[in-house]
């Protein structure tokens, strides 16, 4: 007499028969925290800021001058609806930019009360770097009046990534007083 099985008995004989002729999972390889950002240029330097500091990166705008700024405060365009102020962000260094006109990009900022669009040479996308990788020193001759906006640099394929802090501008005296009077 033939052995008659429940849905159930069936359905577990499914399972098992299933679980039997699946592949394993590949072992999970043990990975190093990797540390991201959105990678720059200028004055011929190369930079990297936190994801966390950007909201956006932009093609530089049609804008208009102010009068009685500074000579690094280019304008304000109107992007999306909202005034966007552009600085150039080399020239408050004390620099210059140097890269192509067609690849020079605006980093955006959107903290709190402020937004502002940072005119750099060139944009390079994401990098990452293993958090293990970070040099505390600045491996670049960077001008005396970056100090406080950087912390230290990671070095990739023979170039030096400065970790930038957009952020820290914000608080700077220098950056918020804009008027030349």
């Amino acid at each position: 007499m033939a052995e008659y099985k429940t849905a159930f008995q069936n359905l577990a004989d499914l399972a098992q028969k299933s679980l039997n002729a699946a592949q394993q999972l590949p072992a999970q390889e043990d990975t190093t925290p990797q540390w991201s950002g959105v990678g720059f240029s200028m004055f011929d330097k190369h930079f990297v800021v936190s994801m966390g500091e950007l909201n956006e990166m932009l093609e530089v705008p049609a804008f208009t001058k102010l009068p009685g700024v500074k000579s690094w405060v280019k304008g304000v365009a109107n992007v999306r609806g909202r005034l966007l102020p552009i600085f150039d962000l080399a020239a408050f260094f004390g620099e210059i930019l140097t890269g192509n006109k067609k690849q020079q990009r605006l980093l955006v900022i959107d903290r709190d009360k402020t937004y502002a669009g940072l005119w750099v040479d060139q944009v390079f996308g994401m990098q990452y770097f293993d958090v293990s990788s970070k040099s505390v020193q600045l491996l670049d001759d960077l001008p005396d009046s970056m100090g406080s906006f950087v912390d230290g640099s990671f070095e990739s394929n023979g170039i030096v990534w400065n970790v930038f802090h957009p952020l820290g501008l914000m608080e700077n005296t220098d950056f918020i007083d804009v008027s030349s009077v």
